[in-house]
């Protein structure tokens, strides 16, 4: 297993030969400008936590380029599916055997529209179990006593938090999160991308 954080919250993750995407924001991120060509971007599959922009800017051209399949709850995974992408929708607490390992689409507290403000459904995270690795990604929330449920079917090897604060959690409450979670390994996202989620 691989894992690329290029930015923000978007990852690439290799299993077993498959490439999973998550969360593509890079042609609208300054931070990537120059450094990502996202024409050169390997996708099996494009993992979407919600609707905001800044989760799912590149989403379509990936996918488009890639025949990548975007998994996601069923209201984006139907904006998608209108576009002529082939989809695989999920909502909380459903799981799906896919090639790469397990997946479980989790709860989270946030917020979820499209760009145009139109409805994304409610926002989630993944749990990928998958090649002797798990590894839990929140999306955007705040820290949930959901997050406790977690570790009672899944010993997790990685956790991905935000910790940007002011949309999400904060390093705090991350902290207490990872004990939420049982996981001492934790990669922070969501953060310095602009200035109202600059962090020290």
């Amino acid at each position: 297993m691989k894992i690329t954080h290029y930015a923000h919250s978007t990852f690439h993750i290799e299993i077993k030969g498959i490439h999973i995407l998550i969360d593509p924001f890079i042609t609208g991120n300054e931070k990537l400008q120059g450094k990502v060509d996202i024409d050169t971007l390997k996708a099996d599959y494009i993992l979407l936590t919600h609707a905001h922009q800044d989760h799912t800017l590149d989403a379509e051209a990936i996918a488009k380029r890639t025949g990548a399949i975007i998994v996601s709850n069923f209201e984006i995974t139907s904006h998608y599916e209108e576009k002529g992408i082939e989809v695989h929708p999920m909502n909380h607490g459903g799981n799906w055997s896919f090639e790469f390992g397990n997946l479980k689409y989790v709860n989270a507290i946030h917020s979820s529209s499209f760009p145009d403000g139109s409805y994304g459904g409610q926002p989630g995270g993944f749990v990928i179990e998958g090649e002797h690795k798990n590894i839990y990604i929140a999306g955007d929330t705040a820290l949930t006593m959901d997050m406790k449920l977690i570790p009672m079917q899944t010993k997790l090897d990685l956790a991905i938090l935000p910790i940007g604060d002011n949309f999400t959690m904060g390093v705090e409450d991350a902290i207490i999160a990872s004990d939420f979670v049982q996981c001492d390994k934790v990669l922070g996202c969501h953060y310095d991308t602009f200035g109202f989620i600059e962090i020290d």
